[in-house]
Protein backbone atom coordinates (compact mmCIF):
# COMPACT_ATOMS: atom_id res chain seq x y z
CA UNK A 1 0.00 0.00 0.00
CA UNK A 2 1.46 3.71 -1.12
CA UNK A 3 1.79 6.10 1.21
CA UNK A 4 -1.07 8.33 -0.34
CA UNK A 5 -3.51 5.44 -0.05
CA UNK A 6 -2.59 4.23 3.58
CA UNK A 7 -2.96 8.18 4.52
CA UNK A 8 -6.47 8.13 2.69
CA UNK A 9 -7.85 5.12 4.45
CA UNK A 10 -6.32 6.52 7.55
CA UNK A 11 -8.40 9.42 7.39
CA UNK A 12 -11.67 7.65 6.39
CA UNK A 13 -11.32 5.74 9.54
CA UNK A 14 -10.87 8.71 11.86
CA UNK A 15 -13.80 10.35 9.88
CA UNK A 16 -16.07 6.76 10.84
CA UNK A 17 -14.89 7.09 13.92
CA UNK A 18 -16.01 10.78 14.10
CA UNK A 19 -19.19 9.96 13.14
CA UNK A 20 -19.57 6.89 15.00
CA UNK A 21 -19.13 9.04 18.05
CA UNK A 22 -22.03 12.23 17.21
CA UNK A 23 -24.08 9.24 16.54
CA UNK A 24 -23.48 8.21 20.25
CA UNK A 25 -23.22 11.61 21.86
CA UNK A 26 -26.46 11.86 20.26
CA UNK A 27 -28.32 8.69 21.46
CA UNK A 28 -27.26 9.70 24.73
CA UNK A 29 -28.43 13.15 24.72
CA UNK A 30 -31.85 11.55 23.33
CA UNK A 31 -31.63 8.64 26.30
CA UNK A 32 -30.86 12.19 28.98
CA UNK A 33 -33.73 13.86 28.02
CA UNK A 34 -35.98 10.49 27.36
CA UNK A 35 -35.27 9.93 31.13
CA UNK A 36 -35.16 13.72 32.33
CA UNK A 37 -39.13 13.65 31.05
CA UNK A 38 -39.50 10.97 33.58
CA UNK A 39 -38.04 12.27 36.42
CA UNK A 40 -40.15 15.44 35.79
CA UNK A 41 -43.23 13.81 35.90
CA UNK A 42 -41.92 11.84 39.04
CA UNK A 43 -41.26 15.40 40.82
CA UNK A 44 -44.51 16.97 39.88
CA UNK A 45 -46.37 13.65 41.01
CA UNK A 46 -44.87 13.77 44.42
CA UNK A 47 -45.55 18.04 44.86
CA UNK A 48 -48.90 16.96 43.77
CA UNK A 49 -49.29 13.94 46.24
CA UNK A 50 -47.45 16.77 49.12
CA UNK A 51 -49.83 19.45 48.88
CA UNK A 52 -53.08 16.70 48.07
CA UNK A 53 -51.66 15.59 51.82
CA UNK A 54 -51.84 19.21 53.26
CA UNK A 55 -55.08 20.18 51.63
CA UNK A 56 -57.05 17.00 52.72
CA UNK A 57 -56.52 17.49 56.55
CA UNK A 58 -57.42 21.25 56.39
CA UNK A 59 -60.78 19.84 54.93
CA UNK A 60 -63.55 19.71 57.53
CA UNK A 61 -61.39 21.43 59.94
CA UNK A 62 -62.38 24.94 60.77
CA UNK A 63 -59.55 27.50 61.24
CA UNK A 64 -56.57 25.34 60.05
CA UNK A 65 -54.84 25.98 57.19
CA UNK A 66 -52.47 24.49 54.91
CA UNK A 67 -49.66 25.91 56.09
CA UNK A 68 -50.27 25.03 59.33
CA UNK A 69 -50.20 21.71 58.55
CA UNK A 70 -47.29 21.85 57.17
CA UNK A 71 -45.61 23.41 60.38
CA UNK A 72 -47.50 20.61 62.99
CA UNK A 73 -45.59 18.29 60.77
CA UNK A 74 -42.43 19.78 60.94
CA UNK A 75 -42.81 20.34 64.80
CA UNK A 76 -43.43 16.48 64.96
CA UNK A 77 -39.63 16.10 63.75
CA UNK A 78 -37.83 19.49 64.18
CA UNK A 79 -39.26 20.77 67.87
CA UNK A 80 -36.81 22.92 68.04
CA UNK A 81 -36.82 25.01 64.97
CA UNK A 82 -40.73 24.98 64.12
CA UNK A 83 -43.53 25.70 66.94
CA UNK A 84 -47.44 24.48 66.44
CA UNK A 85 -50.93 24.54 67.93
CA UNK A 86 -52.23 21.75 70.22
CA UNK A 87 -55.36 22.42 68.07
CA UNK A 88 -53.15 21.69 64.61
CA UNK A 89 -51.28 19.03 66.82
CA UNK A 90 -54.72 17.68 67.24
CA UNK A 91 -56.10 17.73 64.13
CA UNK A 92 -52.79 16.42 62.00
CA UNK A 93 -51.79 14.07 64.50
CA UNK A 94 -54.82 12.91 66.41
CA UNK A 95 -57.74 12.47 63.68
CA UNK A 96 -56.35 12.90 59.92
CA UNK A 97 -52.67 12.08 58.78
CA UNK A 98 -53.18 8.27 59.40
CA UNK A 99 -55.81 8.00 57.48
CA UNK A 100 -54.10 10.13 54.54
CA UNK A 101 -50.92 8.25 54.97
CA UNK A 102 -53.02 4.84 54.84
CA UNK A 103 -54.88 6.15 51.33
CA UNK A 104 -50.83 6.93 49.88
CA UNK A 105 -49.17 4.04 50.91
CA UNK A 106 -52.18 1.53 49.67
CA UNK A 107 -52.62 3.33 47.05
CA UNK A 108 -48.62 3.21 46.07
CA UNK A 109 -49.68 -0.73 47.12
CA UNK A 110 -52.64 -1.61 45.27
CA UNK A 111 -51.03 0.67 41.63
CA UNK A 112 -47.62 -1.38 41.64
CA UNK A 113 -49.75 -4.46 41.99
CA UNK A 114 -52.19 -3.99 38.95
CA UNK A 115 -48.72 -2.26 36.90
CA UNK A 116 -46.88 -5.57 37.64
CA UNK A 117 -49.64 -7.92 36.94
CA UNK A 118 -50.70 -6.43 33.59
CA UNK A 119 -47.29 -6.51 32.68
CA UNK A 120 -46.60 -10.19 33.27
CA UNK A 121 -49.91 -11.11 32.05
CA UNK A 122 -49.60 -8.91 28.90
CA UNK A 123 -53.50 -8.21 29.66
CA UNK A 124 -54.39 -4.72 30.21
CA UNK A 125 -57.35 -5.87 32.53
CA UNK A 126 -55.40 -7.74 35.19
CA UNK A 127 -55.36 -6.82 38.52
CA UNK A 128 -56.10 -8.46 42.11
CA UNK A 129 -59.41 -8.81 40.84
CA UNK A 130 -58.64 -10.44 37.73
CA UNK A 131 -57.29 -13.62 39.70
CA UNK A 132 -59.86 -13.67 42.46
CA UNK A 133 -58.11 -11.96 44.84
CA UNK A 134 -60.47 -9.31 46.19
CA UNK A 135 -63.30 -12.06 46.21
CA UNK A 136 -61.28 -14.54 48.70
CA UNK A 137 -60.55 -12.10 50.67
CA UNK A 138 -64.00 -11.07 50.94
CA UNK A 139 -65.26 -14.43 51.24
CA UNK A 140 -62.38 -14.40 54.73
CA UNK A 141 -63.91 -11.16 56.23
CA UNK A 142 -67.53 -12.82 55.87
CA UNK A 143 -66.62 -15.76 56.66
CA UNK A 144 -65.36 -14.06 60.15
CA UNK A 145 -68.53 -11.74 60.23
CA UNK A 146 -71.22 -14.16 59.53
CA UNK A 147 -69.62 -17.19 61.19
CA UNK A 148 -67.21 -15.97 63.54
CA UNK A 149 -64.31 -18.68 61.99
CA UNK A 150 -61.46 -17.73 61.13
CA UNK A 151 -57.92 -17.97 61.87
CA UNK A 152 -57.00 -15.02 64.62
CA UNK A 153 -58.98 -13.96 67.36
CA UNK A 154 -60.72 -10.84 68.37
CA UNK A 155 -60.50 -8.01 66.24
CA UNK A 156 -57.75 -9.34 63.83
CA UNK A 157 -60.47 -12.03 62.98
CA UNK A 158 -61.49 -10.54 59.82
CA UNK A 159 -58.11 -9.00 59.18
CA UNK A 160 -56.54 -12.54 59.34
CA UNK A 161 -59.03 -13.98 57.51
CA UNK A 162 -59.10 -11.89 54.61
CA UNK A 163 -54.97 -12.09 54.31
CA UNK A 164 -54.90 -15.53 55.02
CA UNK A 165 -57.64 -16.54 52.15
CA UNK A 166 -56.16 -13.95 49.94
CA UNK A 167 -52.62 -16.27 49.69
CA UNK A 168 -54.92 -19.25 49.35
CA UNK A 169 -56.37 -18.01 46.16
CA UNK A 170 -52.92 -16.91 45.02
CA UNK A 171 -51.43 -20.96 45.41
CA UNK A 172 -54.98 -22.12 44.17
CA UNK A 173 -54.65 -19.73 41.00
CA UNK A 174 -50.40 -21.28 40.73
CA UNK A 175 -51.95 -25.04 41.33
CA UNK A 176 -54.48 -24.58 38.06
CA UNK A 177 -52.11 -23.00 36.01
CA UNK A 178 -49.67 -25.38 37.04
CA UNK A 179 -51.17 -27.97 35.63
CA UNK A 180 -51.83 -26.29 32.59
CA UNK A 181 -48.74 -24.94 32.24
CA UNK A 182 -47.85 -21.35 33.26
CA UNK A 183 -48.98 -19.07 30.58
CA UNK A 184 -50.77 -15.67 31.25
CA UNK A 185 -54.04 -17.59 29.78
CA UNK A 186 -54.15 -20.14 32.21
CA UNK A 187 -53.27 -17.82 34.69
CA UNK A 188 -56.06 -15.58 33.48
CA UNK A 189 -58.68 -18.25 33.64
CA UNK A 190 -57.51 -19.89 37.02
CA UNK A 191 -58.18 -16.86 38.55
CA UNK A 192 -61.75 -16.04 37.23
CA UNK A 193 -62.43 -19.51 38.44
CA UNK A 194 -61.26 -18.40 41.57
CA UNK A 195 -63.22 -15.48 41.15
CA UNK A 196 -66.41 -17.15 40.58
CA UNK A 197 -65.55 -19.83 43.21
CA UNK A 198 -65.47 -17.35 46.12
CA UNK A 199 -68.01 -15.30 44.78
CA UNK A 200 -70.42 -17.85 45.28
CA UNK A 201 -69.08 -18.66 48.98
CA UNK A 202 -69.21 -14.90 50.06
CA UNK A 203 -73.15 -14.71 48.42
CA UNK A 204 -74.31 -18.18 50.37
CA UNK A 205 -72.64 -16.67 53.67
CA UNK A 206 -74.75 -13.33 52.91
CA UNK A 207 -77.90 -15.22 52.44
CA UNK A 208 -77.59 -17.49 55.76
CA UNK A 209 -76.70 -14.40 57.63
CA UNK A 210 -78.55 -12.44 59.59
CA UNK A 211 -79.17 -8.70 58.77
CA UNK A 212 -76.81 -6.73 60.67
CA UNK A 213 -74.03 -9.01 59.63
CA UNK A 214 -74.88 -8.99 55.70
CA UNK A 215 -75.22 -4.84 56.05
CA UNK A 216 -70.68 -5.47 57.60
CA UNK A 217 -70.26 -7.86 54.81
CA UNK A 218 -71.48 -5.63 52.35
CA UNK A 219 -69.69 -2.05 54.15
CA UNK A 220 -66.72 -4.16 54.38
CA UNK A 221 -66.76 -5.26 50.65
CA UNK A 222 -67.28 -1.55 49.76
CA UNK A 223 -63.64 -1.01 51.05
CA UNK A 224 -62.78 2.60 53.93
CA UNK A 225 -59.70 3.84 54.89
CA UNK A 226 -61.88 4.83 58.77
CA UNK A 227 -60.27 2.21 60.50
CA UNK A 228 -56.37 3.08 59.37
CA UNK A 229 -53.87 2.86 62.70
CA UNK A 230 -50.12 3.55 62.85
CA UNK A 231 -49.78 -0.24 63.57
CA UNK A 232 -51.98 -1.15 60.56
CA UNK A 233 -50.05 1.20 58.53
CA UNK A 234 -46.50 0.35 59.96
CA UNK A 235 -47.17 -3.50 58.81
CA UNK A 236 -48.39 -2.27 54.95
CA UNK A 237 -45.56 0.08 54.92
CA UNK A 238 -42.81 -2.74 55.97
CA UNK A 239 -44.15 -5.29 53.47
CA UNK A 240 -43.94 -2.69 50.57
CA UNK A 241 -40.33 -1.71 51.41
CA UNK A 242 -39.16 -5.46 51.74
CA UNK A 243 -41.22 -6.16 48.51
CA UNK A 244 -40.52 -3.25 46.36
CA UNK A 245 -36.86 -4.30 45.87
CA UNK A 246 -37.61 -7.58 44.29
CA UNK A 247 -40.16 -5.99 41.68
CA UNK A 248 -37.45 -3.34 40.59
CA UNK A 249 -34.49 -5.59 40.33
CA UNK A 250 -36.88 -7.47 37.96
CA UNK A 251 -38.33 -4.77 36.00
CA UNK A 252 -36.24 -6.12 32.93
CA UNK A 253 -37.96 -9.56 33.24
CA UNK A 254 -41.27 -8.06 33.03
CA UNK A 255 -40.50 -5.93 29.91
CA UNK A 256 -38.67 -8.70 28.34
CA UNK A 257 -41.64 -10.43 29.21
CA UNK A 258 -44.00 -8.04 27.61
CA UNK A 259 -42.25 -8.34 23.92
CA UNK A 260 -43.42 -12.23 24.32
CA UNK A 261 -42.56 -15.44 25.98
CA UNK A 262 -40.66 -16.50 23.50
CA UNK A 263 -38.33 -13.13 23.09
CA UNK A 264 -37.95 -13.21 27.00
CA UNK A 265 -36.85 -16.88 26.96
CA UNK A 266 -34.16 -16.28 24.27
CA UNK A 267 -32.84 -13.39 26.26
CA UNK A 268 -31.98 -15.11 29.15
CA UNK A 269 -35.17 -14.92 31.31
CA UNK A 270 -36.96 -18.01 32.96
CA UNK A 271 -40.20 -16.90 32.29
CA UNK A 272 -42.36 -18.89 34.87
CA UNK A 273 -40.37 -18.87 37.71
CA UNK A 274 -40.59 -14.49 37.02
CA UNK A 275 -44.24 -14.80 36.55
CA UNK A 276 -44.75 -17.02 39.42
CA UNK A 277 -42.62 -15.34 42.16
CA UNK A 278 -43.84 -11.84 40.88
CA UNK A 279 -47.43 -13.19 41.71
CA UNK A 280 -46.72 -14.31 44.88
CA UNK A 281 -45.52 -11.18 45.73
CA UNK A 282 -47.92 -9.22 44.45
CA UNK A 283 -50.26 -10.97 46.28
CA UNK A 284 -48.45 -10.61 49.75
CA UNK A 285 -48.68 -6.82 48.74
CA UNK A 286 -52.29 -7.06 47.55
CA UNK A 287 -53.22 -9.35 51.06
CA UNK A 288 -51.65 -6.87 53.59
CA UNK A 289 -53.57 -3.90 51.99
CA UNK A 290 -56.92 -5.41 51.27
CA UNK A 291 -57.44 -7.25 54.78
CA UNK A 292 -57.18 -3.57 56.50
CA UNK A 293 -59.13 -1.77 54.29
CA UNK A 294 -61.68 -4.33 52.19
CA UNK A 295 -61.77 -3.91 48.65
CA UNK A 296 -60.57 -0.74 46.93
CA UNK A 297 -61.64 -1.58 43.25
CA UNK A 298 -60.18 0.60 40.22
CA UNK A 299 -56.93 1.47 42.00
CA UNK A 300 -54.39 -1.22 40.41
CA UNK A 301 -56.48 -0.61 36.69
CA UNK A 302 -56.23 3.13 36.34
CA UNK A 303 -53.41 3.91 37.97
CA UNK A 304 -51.05 1.59 35.56
CA UNK A 305 -53.11 3.11 32.46
CA UNK A 306 -52.75 6.42 33.48
CA UNK A 307 -48.99 6.45 33.56
CA UNK A 308 -48.46 3.99 30.70
CA UNK A 309 -50.31 7.19 28.64
CA UNK A 310 -47.89 9.34 30.12
CA UNK A 311 -44.36 7.70 29.98
CA UNK A 312 -44.79 4.32 28.05
CA UNK A 313 -44.50 1.21 29.24
CA UNK A 314 -40.82 0.83 30.18
CA UNK A 315 -41.36 -0.69 34.01
CA UNK A 316 -38.51 0.71 35.13
CA UNK A 317 -40.69 3.83 35.33
CA UNK A 318 -43.96 2.63 34.97
CA UNK A 319 -43.70 0.57 38.57
CA UNK A 320 -42.95 3.95 40.66
CA UNK A 321 -44.83 5.92 38.43
CA UNK A 322 -47.91 3.87 39.10
CA UNK A 323 -47.07 4.51 42.51
CA UNK A 324 -47.31 7.72 42.74
CA UNK A 325 -50.89 8.20 40.42
CA UNK A 326 -52.19 5.61 42.52
CA UNK A 327 -51.29 7.28 45.87
CA UNK A 328 -52.68 10.93 44.23
CA UNK A 329 -55.74 8.97 42.76
CA UNK A 330 -56.61 7.39 46.51
CA UNK A 331 -55.93 10.31 48.50
CA UNK A 332 -58.51 12.34 45.92
CA UNK A 333 -60.99 9.59 46.19
CA UNK A 334 -61.17 9.31 50.26
CA UNK A 335 -60.60 13.09 50.45
CA UNK A 336 -63.91 13.60 48.38
CA UNK A 337 -65.62 10.80 49.98
CA UNK A 338 -65.11 12.35 53.64
CA UNK A 339 -66.52 15.89 52.21
CA UNK A 340 -68.78 15.85 49.18
CA UNK A 341 -71.53 14.36 51.85
CA UNK A 342 -70.35 15.43 55.00
CA UNK A 343 -71.16 15.12 57.60
CA UNK A 344 -71.68 11.70 55.94
CA UNK A 345 -68.14 9.64 55.33
CA UNK A 346 -69.19 7.32 52.30
CA UNK A 347 -66.93 4.43 51.57
CA UNK A 348 -63.58 4.83 49.30
CA UNK A 349 -64.51 1.89 47.38
CA UNK A 350 -67.31 3.87 45.92
CA UNK A 351 -65.67 7.02 45.11
CA UNK A 352 -62.78 5.14 42.98
CA UNK A 353 -65.60 3.16 40.83
CA UNK A 354 -66.82 6.75 39.64
CA UNK A 355 -63.88 7.60 38.90
CA UNK A 356 -62.70 4.23 37.04
CA UNK A 357 -65.78 3.91 34.75
CA UNK A 358 -65.52 7.12 32.78
CA UNK A 359 -61.50 6.91 32.14
CA UNK A 360 -62.09 3.18 30.86
CA UNK A 361 -64.96 4.69 28.69
CA UNK A 362 -62.20 7.59 27.87
CA UNK A 363 -59.52 4.28 27.30
CA UNK A 364 -62.46 2.47 25.02
CA UNK A 365 -63.07 5.35 22.75
CA UNK A 366 -59.31 6.51 22.74
CA UNK A 367 -58.25 2.75 21.40
CA UNK A 368 -61.01 1.62 19.49
CA UNK A 369 -58.15 -0.92 18.15
CA UNK A 370 -55.18 -1.57 20.08
CA UNK A 371 -55.13 -1.76 23.75
CA UNK A 372 -52.15 -2.99 24.81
Amino acid sequence: MSPVEFTHDLESASAANVHRHKALRGLTDEYRKFVGRKILFFLMLIIGVILMAGFAVTLGSANLSVTDVYIAIAAKFLPEHFQTTHFADTIVWGLRFERILMAIVAGMGLSIAGAAMQGILKNPLASEFTLGVSSAACFGAALAIVMGAGFAGGEYLVIGNSFIFTLIASFAVYGLAKYKGITPETMILAGIAIMYLFSAMTSFLQYVGHAEQVQEVVFWMMGSLGKATWDKLCIITLVLILCLPYLVIKSWDINAIGAGDETAESLGVNVERTRVICMMVLSLITASIICFTGTIGFIGLVAPHITRMVIGGDHRFLLPGSALVGALLLLGADTMARTILAPVILPVGIMTSFLGVPFFVYLFMKRRKVFW
